[in-house]
């Protein structure tokens, strides 16, 4: 296991969010910058067990934690403007780029929420990136029509409404360790803002609509038997963008968090696949 350290980065209204970077050996070349971006209710500490899989193929990597996540500002699930998750991921970005050499490469790593995020953040051209990697994305949150009228009514009259997000941990994964930790973990939670649940609601969407111009070369990974997003809309974004593109897999038998699942080694070596051949 490779080691992580956490540093803050102060964002350009002097927030802090919090970053882990897990760095490769001292000497040794980075084939690329892999930056991680995590789901709903949880926060970058979580994916250890990718880190140190993506550091043994030679790749360095980063996370944070979004606002109102983790060790990052904000109260948990909360969020003061339209656009700060988008806008949190560009500071990132442009950190990460600053401490980067010029010709290594910067791939976006996106889990549910953290899809979304970088998936919209990609669609509006908000700042560069040599790849896109999408983790079972929330393009479809797979609400109901109760859940979709009182998001759109909400966020009018409470934005900063905060109330459970609604996900079961059991359907995180078959492995019962995974879930127990998941449970127990103190910097996890289950809130969601009215402003946030309006952000997942719209973001989706738009994203599908520019799937058909995508340019950025993309891998997506979901679950087939996912219950807390809908694999529906990995399903649509696949069909609509570009076939040379954007990859994708489904992995019918898997719930949401793909690579905590109890037989994760297919998706790792897709993962690996695909970043073999492009980098």
């Amino acid at each position: 296991m490779s080691d992580s350290t956490l540093s803050a980065l102060v964002t350009h209204d002097g927030q802090h969010l919090a970053v882990q970077d897990w760095w490769l050996p001292p000497g040794a070349p980075a084939r690329g910058v892999v930056l991680l971006v995590h789901g709903l209710g949880e926060y970058a500490g979580r994916y250890d067990l990718l880190a140190n899989k993506l550091n043994a193929w030679g790749f360095a990597v980063r996370g944070y934690d979004q606002y109102g996540h983790g060790e990052s500002a904000g109260l948990p699930g909360g969020l003061p403007t339209d656009n700060r998750l988008l806008e949190d991921l560009a500071e990132v970005l442009d950190d990460t780029r600053r401490r980067m050499a010029v010709d290594v490469p910067l791939i976006v790593l996106g889990h549910s929420l953290g899809g979304l995020v970088a998936a919209r953040l990609v669609s509006l051209q908000m700042r560069p990136v040599q790849a896109l990697v999408l983790s079972s994305p929330a393009l479809d949150a797979g609400m109901n029509m109760l859940q979709k009228a009182m998001v759109a009514l909400l966020p009018k009259l409470t934005p900063d409404l905060r109330v459970g997000n609604g996900l079961n941990p059991d359907f995180l994964s078959h492995d019962p360790q995974v879930v127990a930790a998941y449970q127990a973990d103190r910097l996890v939670h289950d809130r969601i803002s009215a402003r946030l649940a309006r952000f997942i609601a719209q973001a989706g969407p738009a994203t599908l609509a520019a799937a058909p111009g995508w340019t950025v070369p993309t891998l997506l990974l979901y679950a087939g038997d996912d219950h807390l997003v809908n694999p529906a809309g990995s399903r649509r974004f696949a069909e609509l963008a570009p076939a040379n593109v954007v990859g994708s897999q489904c992995f019918e038998a898997l719930y949401h968090e793909i690579f905590n699942e109890w037989d994760a080694a297919p998706v790792f070596a897709a993962l690996r696949r695909w970043l073999d051949q492009r980098f």
